[in-house]
């Protein structure tokens, strides 16, 4: 048992430093923003969020959960869209594409699954934030600005600096991730990918649901069990691609941390399985697969 503990406290704290360049350099970049570049910078980045979906997309295919951390914190400063923050959920690659090299899936193959989540990803953002201009049209944003992540942290920011804020806030939600994740793999350890594997088997549109479900879990173990259960020809590739869709890995962590409106982060979430699982029935229906 207590070399169980061991292991998983070593994996929790590789996966959890894996992230700290990424919260650095976005909690950097968002200082600068915030004390440097003033009203006009803001205004610029805030134009270029039309073709956020697109960038957001093809960043998130990087094997990396730490763009989608990332995002979720540039999001919370409503630096970054909401169609550019699914853009990169949808697209994030997590575990998957080491599990295939390994596994030695032809390498055209594995460019069509990230080909299919990064197309997906940014078509899914652009719908998004399409309605959502739309429906704000006229309005003004709703929506919190840069500084306010410093008031949800009780920091100095002004005070302090760029580099020794950007330290702070990246401290602070390390070590959110890190005791969450540490729960969370304790969780999974417990109850066993076997358990998990029973759940989503060859069902048709349920397996789809149900691995969209199991691809919400903020670890990396979720997109493991998807990507081996498909190997292994348990689950269909409409299943696979629901859950590998909906799975954004540390992302949403991060959102629900940092973002101060609850209900709107609970939303996006929502919003997030329910583009998975129906571009996951999609894909089943039209025969796609590799």
């Amino acid at each position: 048992m207590k070399e169980l503990i061991l292991d998983i406290l070593i994996d929790v704290c590789k996966d959890t430093l894996k992230l700290l360049p990424f919260l650095f350099l976005t909690y950097s970049l968002m200082e600068y923003v915030e004390h440097k570049a003033g009203e006009k910078a803001k205004k610029r980045i805030a134009r270029s969020g039309y073709y956020g979906p697109v960038v957001g997309a093809l960043l998130g295919a990087v094997p990396q959960c730490g763009f989608s951390a990332a995002a979720s914190s540039l999001y919370a400063g409503r630096v970054i869209t909401v169609g550019t923050l699914m853009a990169v959920y949808l697209s994030t690659s997590d575990e998957m594409l080491p599990i295939f090299i390994s596994e030695q899936v032809p390498f055209l193959d594995i460019l069509k699954v990230i080909g299919l989540k990064v197309v997906i990803g940014l078509i899914a953002g652009l719908m998004l934030d399409f309605v959502v201009r739309y429906k704000n049209k006229g309005k003004k944003e709703d929506g919190q600005e840069i500084h306010h992540l410093c008031e949800h942290d009780h920091c100095n920011c002004e005070e302090e600096g760029i580099l020794k804020s950007a330290l702070h806030h990246t401290l602070q939600i390390t070590v959110f991730i890190f005791l969450v994740s540490l729960a969370l793999s304790f969780v999974i350890e417990f109850v066993g990918a076997d358990s998990l594997a029973n759940f989503v088997t060859n069902k048709p549109v349920l397996g789809e649901l149900i691995a969209g479900l199991v691809g919400l879990v903020p670890n990396c173990a979720a997109s493991v069990v998807i990507t081996q259960l498909y190997l292994s020809g348990a689950l269909s590739f409409g299943a696979m691609m629901s859950g590998l869709l909906v799975g954004a890995g540390i992302g949403v962590l991060v959102l629900l941390r940092m973002n101060e409106d609850k209900k709107k982060s609970a939303m996006i979430i929502g919003i997030l399985y329910c583009f998975g699982v129906v571009f996951g029935i999609l894909i089943e229906l039209l025969g796609i697969g590799i």
